[in-house]
């Protein structure tokens, strides 16, 4: 069987493009970070404040900002007294939604 020109000029340019895919990571191998960028960029207020809550009422809880968007989020019921008396499961807190700064507006 004899095999032609083409065929094997073929064969050669697919021989170099696999050479360049093995050799571009030992040539420009990959950027890599140390810290990923998976957490939540928020910021927590330091102490206890008093959050109103949905029944009418307020609750001692956290203050915590959100700052890709600016939103103000209170996380109920996180107190030392609070959290003595659990041990098992731990407490869940879940958010409610305070108000939200206007962080766009500071570019103007």
């Amino acid at each position: 069987m004899k095999i032609d020109g083409c065929v094997k000029f073929l064969l050669l340019v697919i021989a170099i493009f696999l050479g360049v895919i093995a050799l571009r990571p030992h040539v420009a191998p990959p950027v890599v970070h140390a810290q990923s960028s998976g957490g939540y960029p928020v910021h927590f207020e330091p102490g206890y404040v008093t959050l109103p809550a949905p029944n009418g009422g307020t609750l001692p809880g956290k203050l915590v900002i959100d700052l890709r968007n600016g939103n103000v989020w209170g996380f109920p019921g996180f107190t030392q007294d609070a959290l003595a008396a659990f041990h098992d499961p731990l407490p869940v807190s879940h958010p409610i939604l305070l108000g939200k700064f206007a962080l766009t507006d500071m570019d103007k």
